[in-house]
């Protein structure tokens, strides 16, 4: 049986976990607000500089050439956007993965001791059904054990997914750019 410093020891542990996710949650937060004002600096500054390139156009073709020039670092910096979200939620999330992970290997510690300490002290003639409880905690460990993996390989799978997503459309972009800059030469 548990003691009652056992559980105020574990609602403290909780509560500490509890407060790191907390600040964990907010330091993503922070980034993502951070790389957001950093995004509209840049965006208005460059704003600026392309409507004075545009004031200075002579003729359509020039129009043309600066419309083109724009184009490829636009999807770039797009790209470059998408990969720092990505990197952030990816950062944050796997904190939270860690303390579930260390979590539920302590839950699994500690049932294992509660249940070896019911069948160490369980009466005569109760074998089997102390038999059929350390199969199912095993088929559970193992169960969890096979959706951790399987989390695993999927996040691999998205993130590589995400990484051919991003080349493609960086590929894309400057073919466009290649033939927009033929078109008007």
């Amino acid at each position: 049986m548990l003691t009652a410093d056992q559980v105020l020891d574990q609602q403290k542990n909780l509560q500490a976990s509890l407060f790191g996710l907390t600040a964990k949650a907010f330091e993503g937060y922070e980034k993502l607000v951070e790389l957001n004002l950093q995004v509209a600096k840049t965006a208005l500054g460059e704003a600026a500089e392309t409507a004075q390139q545009a004031i200075t156009v002579k003729d359509p073709q020039e129009l043309w050439a600066l419309q083109a020039s724009l184009l490829q670092p636009t999807a770039e910096k797009a790209v470059a956007y998408s990969r720092h979200l990505y990197d952030i939620a990816s950062s944050t999330s796997s904190e939270f993965v860690k303390l579930a992970e260390s979590q539920v290997a302590d839950a699994q510690v500690k049932f294992g001791a509660v249940v070896d300490n019911a069948t160490k002290n369980a009466p005569a003639g109760t074998e089997n059904a102390v038999a059929l409880v350390k199969s199912a905690v095993a088929a559970a460990n193992n169960a969890y054990e096979s959706l951790h993996k399987a989390a695993k390989q999927a996040s691999e799978i998205a993130e590589s997914n995400f990484n051919a997503v991003t080349s493609t459309a960086v590929k894309a972009t400057q073919n466009a750019t290649r033939t927009a800059k033929r078109a008007t030469a």
